[in-house]
């Protein structure tokens, strides 16, 4: 610290603090020492996104805006957990409760606002929390361990979001509004009408017009009574009916306050050394809940602090999102009815869309949109200017892509947007600063987030993000950090595996309804990547969709070159008998078939069988005991072994059956592209195990584990990832590995790309430290794999010399009957 330095003292480590001293020292050249004081024992984090880390969706390390090492690099003496509680304005000191006193030159006062507690019986029982912090997080995740009802009371925003949350993390969830409707600060009754419905139909219940008359219980809480007599069952209730501004130190010392600390235009309050910005101020008049006019008094305070003379402090329009997975919905401006305001409304029941824009003096003044809102940020632009809009107003409901024609392709019309359109709405960024910070040489999604907050908070805004960078560098820009999924939709591999999981959505339709897909039914590459995002999350709810896979996987043969298909029954680990062998030759016969090859995965390839005669040849094949060699799946194609202990004099374990065991119980088990394995009974590695998906060569002293091999179109050695001792340990291992594979890989990329992506070293923690995940990852595929031997599609195959996972015929029942007839 600088003895001769001005000290600034911040009280508050929230949102706005964090934003002020980026933009302070961003502009400041004088010598300051910077002591903040944080109430919660943890660094700057981004309280926008509790809802994600309450969901299960993020982790705290997600939504950290500022770890210890950007608070070192600034030299901020940081004193989290540290709480002030006094101000004295005449010593121009702050005092600890630790007792200490800290000096400063001037003071800014951060303290964010205080949950609102209603006042009735039992509102202090254990087990009724608020929705500000992570501290609140973590006593809500504690009541999800234990199950149960929690009772949500009050249905605006944060409250909304808090039930979305503990419902996905398990709990029976009532929410309790006072209103007629939900969200009435931001929507009308109308909008209102279908979040309840979709609301609900997450398994929510909902009551509107309710009151709470007691919140009941002796020691815990165990249930909310309302007004009307009703009585809810409660293990949890969260209190989320509002928030007041933090101005009790502020009052204590002297200040101005009302509702909150009054500041002037420039965040200063009534002591001229004394500022305030955040949820704790009242600027003439009004208080502030919503991050973007906080990062406004931010960055002018910053300025003023750093000797700027910059323009005061005047609140702009804010617009609001519900942070609800699935739940499209955008509210800006006035709504209310009244005989000065006239409305333009469209309607689309079967589409779940209601869109109403506000007009006074053809002037947009408010717009509420449920089901659609890319055209919210558009109607925020033309409120915010006030432009007039008669001469579109017929087509205004429509949207910016109906204005004009040209505006019809994404990117020309973001393009087109004026620089001081808003693209981040949480930050206040808009596209002139994008592009030019994209023209001072970024050219990825991360880069400009990292540059500009773009997206940095909600991430809503990432697509019109993305869209300014290849408007703005057109052939050079590549699109590299967001990959969509296909032309039906802008969403990535990864975003769609996320709103099939937290959407709870379980068929084809849904996804693509819910998911705005673009086309009616999909796409060659999008219908077989979702038909196994489906069948991965939602084992023996999800009906495998055959009709979404590929030819290959649907007749369960390789379409060749001249139209006819190549059949490869399994052979487990390689092995087979006289009475396998007879029937391949029987059918090879009867069927007239070509061309019989033996394989580089240890089978018998039957080439040249015509499509027609592929039913009976399967059912030949199914009495004989054999089932398919899945040759074409998406899935576990072969598990290569050599002889092992039991005939080779270099063989140190058996890995022939330990190959077989992982055949039998990996058969079946979709996954994002073709997965092959192998077992080598020595180091001289006989099987090949170094390029396969997962390989494993026996030593004396056990198993080690390699991944990411493999000998296709990229070649590539495997990675060891560890050793185990045991046979049983290496079958849980691989299974576990496979799993994480399914759950978390993109449709069509190996496991070696998957690796790549996942990480070599987090995947060997996963899987070798982490010992309760990997037990959980192989009960998940244990699951999957019970459920996928239940489907309709397959039957079993009896045998004595089964694994207790037993393989499965790839006909049904009614299939191999009209084969055989």
């Amino acid at each position: 610290m600088d003895a001769d330095a001005q000290k600034l003292v911040v009280i508050g480590n929230g949102m706005a603090a964090g934003r002020l001293l980026e933009e302070f020292f961003a502009r400041n050249s004088t010598p300051t020492n910077v002591t903040l004081f944080g109430a919660e024992p943890r660094v700057n984090y981004n309280r926008i996104m509790l809802s994600p880390v309450l969901s299960g969706e993020k982790k705290f390390d997600d939504i950290i805006i500022h770890d210890d090492a950007w608070y070192a690099a600034q030299n901020i003496d940081l004193r989290r957990g540290e709480a002030v509680v006094a101000i004295d304005r005449a010593k121009k000191c702050v005092e600890t409760a630790s007792g200490e006193s800290v000096a400063y030159d001037r003071l800014v006062i951060a303290t964010g606002s205080m949950p609102f507690i209603i006042p009735v019986p039992g509102a202090n029982l254990p087990g009724v929390v608020s929705f500000r912090d992570l501290d609140d997080v973590q006593k809500m995740h504690e009541a999800c361990a234990k199950g149960g009802h929690a009772v949500v009371i009050g249905g605006g925003l944060l409250g909304l979001e808090a039930a979305a949350g503990l419902a996905l993390k398990g709990m029976k969830v009532s929410v309790v509004h006072l209103m007629p409707h939900l969200m009435e600060r931001q929507l009308d009754s109308s909008a209102g009408y279908l979040l309840k419905n979709a609301i609900a139909a997450r398994g929510i219940e909902v009551f509107t017009e309710a009151n709470t008359d007691a919140i009941l219980g002796e020691t815990h809480v165990t249930g909310v009574r309302l007004k009307d007599g009703r009585v809810l069952p409660a293990d949890l209730v969260v209190m989320a009916v509002g928030i007041r501004p933090n101005a009790t130190l502020a009052k204590a010392a002297g200040l101005e306050t009302n509702r909150g600390v009054i500041v002037d235009d420039f965040m200063r309050t009534s002591d001229e050394n004394i500022f305030a910005v955040g949820e704790c101020v009242e600027h003439r008049g009004q208080t502030f809940g919503l991050v973007a006019p906080l990062y406004d008094m931010a960055k002018i305070l910053a300025a003023e602090l750093a000797g700027e003379k910059p323009a005061g402090f005047t609140p702009a329009a804010t617009s609001t999102k519900l942070k609800v997975t699935g739940i499209d919905l955008f509210s800006v401006g006035d709504f209310s009815d009244d005989d000065v305001n006239n409305e333009v409304v469209l309607r689309d029941p079967a589409r779940g869309i209601y869109k109403r824009v506000i007009l006074r003096d053809e002037k947009v003044v408010g717009a509420v949109l449920y089901g659609d809102t890319n055209d919210g940020a558009w109607y925020f632009d033309l409120l915010k200017k006030g432009e007039n809009v008669s001469a579109i107003r017929d087509t205004l409901i429509f949207g910016q892509a109906y204005q004009g024609g040209s505006t019809l392709d994404p990117t020309a019309a973001v393009a087109a947007l004026p620089d001081d359109a808003e693209i981040c709405g949480c930050n206040g960024v808009n596209k002139g600063a994008i592009v030019s910070a994209i023209q001072s040489g970024l050219t990825t999604l991360d880069e400009v987030r990292a540059a500009t907050k773009a997206s940095a908070s909600c991430g809503q805004c990432a697509g019109k993000v993305e869209l300014l960078l290849a408007a703005t560098l057109g052939e050079a820009f590549k699109g590299a950090s967001r990959k969509h999924m296909c032309k039906c939709t802008d969403l990535t591999h990864e975003e769609v595996r996320g709103f099939i999981r937290d959407k709870q959505l379980k068929s084809l339709p849904a996804v693509m309804q819910e998911l705005g897909w673009k086309s009616s039914g999909g796409c060659p590459s999008c219908q077989p990547a979702l038909n196994y995002y489906l069948v991965a999350q939602w084992p023996g709810e999800y009906r495998d969709d055959y009709q979404a896979r590929f030819i290959n996987e649907r007749v369960h043969a390789n379409i060749q070159k001249d139209g006819t298909y190549s059949v490869v029954p399994r052979m487990w680990g390689g092995m087979t008998t006289p009475d396998e062998l007879r029937a391949i030759a029987d059918v090879a016969d009867r069927f007239a078939i070509p061309a019989v090859k033996v394989t580089g995965g240890q089978r018998i390839d039957l080439l040249g069988v015509k499509k027609q005669d592929l039913p009976a040849v399967w059912a030949s094949l199914n009495a004989a005991g054999m089932v398919s060699g899945f040759a074409y799946a998406k899935g576990l194609r072969t598990v290569k072994t050599c002889v092992g202990k039991e005939w080779c004099r270099f063989g140190t374990q058996d890995s022939t059956g330990l190959g077989i065991k992982l055949e039998k119980l990996m058969c079946g088990s979709w996954t994002p592209a073709k997965v092959k394995l192998a077992v080598s009974g020595c180091p001289r590695n006989c099987a090949e195990a170094t390029v396969k998906d997962i390989g494993v060569i026996c030593v004396d002293s056990g198993f080690d584990i390699h991944v990411s091999g493999a000998a296709g179109l990229h070649v590539r050695a495997t990675d060891l990832l560890g050793h185990v001792d045991k046979e049983e340990e290496a079958l849980e291992y691989c299974a576990a590995i496979l799993q994480a594979y399914r759950e978390e890989g993109a449709y069509l990329d190996r496991l070696f790309k998957w690796v790549d992506k996942f990480g070599l070293e987090r995947l060997r923690k996963l899987i070798f430290e982490d010992h309760a995940a990997r037990k959980a990852l192989y009960e998940r595929f244990l699951i999957s794999q019970r459920a996928a031997r239940k489907d309709p599609w397959a039957e079993r195959v009896a045998g004595k010399d089964m694994h207790e996972f037993m393989p499965l015929s790839v006909l049904g029942a009614k299939t191999a009957k009209v084969a055989a007839e």
